[in-house]
């Protein structure tokens, strides 16, 4: 015999050569079942014998895991199968006792290896853990198309909207000097337009502004600031036609103010502190200050309305004053109208239909644990 003849023969034998798996000697008691599970190489040969002991084996059967029958047999007295593996598979060989006798048989399972790698393959069986996607129907509603609805409707809209300033308080007051005897303390009083809420318009303040200004000297100082703030606005689109006016909008950040002359204190306060203040008693207030003439900005919401007090003081001992108090206030006036208009809602439309849902579970399955 040549050499490559006797070569090959020797790799076939190899090949061929079986591989037990199990030698078993299986007891079943009446009404049990019994399973083995092997995994296989792709190409192996299995070799599958079973011999009952004595009275026949209910029922023998080998499955490929998982469903797949390759051999059932009933009332088995002996048997041998062979089975070729397709790809690695698992193997679940199921032995049966329906009887009310104890049964027994001997089972052996062998394995011939198609190539040399998988000779050494591990027929131990292990689970793990995989996701599959599987498929339900369920009836829902689905958009098939949308209808378009108009509608004609009213609202109510801004007409018009303009501010303007409005001088509230303009009077003077003397304060006596200290050799006079009388009270050198004294005050004005004034009120801020309320503000008025409707259907077709609403007036409110929105600032205001105070000035104070003692003799001649600060009544001079005034006209001034007007001539100056007549130039600057004429023309203009503006809203407020005194200085003050222009100190309550904003616009004007600074007066000219006189340093010459007989000076005041003054304060801003409610009529509680304006009280205490004429009784030379401690007393808080919004604003204050000392001299020839001066004047604020308010815009804080909470003292846009209601009234207030200029509180004077004079601590000249021979000098009465003569004070002015001037109050503009900027009103923001909007009228409102009805206004119609076109409203489009879209409805879509459905129809009932049969969709199919994927959703996804784990199980376990059993592999052959292989290399």
């Amino acid at each position: 015999m040549n050499k490559v003849l006797l070569m090959l023969l020797c790799t076939f034998t190899a090949f061929a050569q079986k591989i037990p798996i199990a030698d078993l000697q299986i007891k079943l008691n009446p009404g049990a079942t019994e399973e083995l599970m092997y995994g296989f190489a792709d190409g192996d040969r299995i070799i599958f014998t079973i011999e009952a002991d004595g009275s026949a084996i209910s029922e023998a059967a080998v499955t490929e895991y998982p469903a797949a029958l390759k051999y059932k047999g009933q009332n088995v007295k002996k048997e041998k199968k062979e089975f070729t593996v397709q790809g690695n598979s698992v193997y679940v060989f199921k032995f049966v006792n329906t009887t009310k006798g104890k049964r027994n048989c001997r089972v052996t399972i062998q394995r011939v290896s198609k190539r040399s790698e998988t000779k050494n393959f591990n027929t131990a069986v292990k689970w793990i853990k995989v996701q599959d996607t599987l498929w339900t129907s369920v009836t829902k509603d689905v958009a098939v198309g949308y209808d378009t609805l108009h509608k004609q409707k009213t609202r109510r809209v801004i007409a018009s909207e303009k501010k303007y300033e409005e001088m509230v308080f303009d009077k003077s007051q003397r304060v006596n000097a200290k050799s006079s005897f009388k009270e050198t303390r004294s005050g004005l009083s004034f009120s801020l337009p309320a503000n008025t809420v409707s259907k077709d318009e609403t007036k409110k303040v929105v600032a205001w502004a105070y000035w104070v200004g003692v003799g001649e000297e600060s009544n001079e100082f005034w006209k001034q600031n007007r001539k100056l703030i007549t130039g600057a606005v004429q023309g203009a689109a503006s809203y407020f036609t005194s200085p003050l006016g222009g100190i309550a909008a904003g616009a004007i950040t600074n007066l000219m103010l006189p340093v010459n002359g007989e000076d005041v204190e003054y304060a801003l306060v409610n009529d509680q502190n304006y009280k205490l203040f004429l009784e030379e008693k401690a007393y808080r207030s919004f604003d204050n200050g000392k001299g020839i003439a001066g004047y604020k900005r308010i815009t804080d919401p909470d003292k846009l309305q209601g009234k207030f007090n200029i509180a004077l003081a004079n601590d000249n001992l021979v000098q009465p004053v003569d004070v002015n108090v001037k109050v503009s206030v900027i009103i923001e006036h909007i009228k409102y109208k009805d206004e119609k208009y076109t409203d489009k809602a879209i409805t879509p439309r459905y129809e009932k239909k049969i969709i199919r849902e994927p959703y996804v579970v784990v199980k376990e399955i059993a592999v052959p644990v292989g290399k």
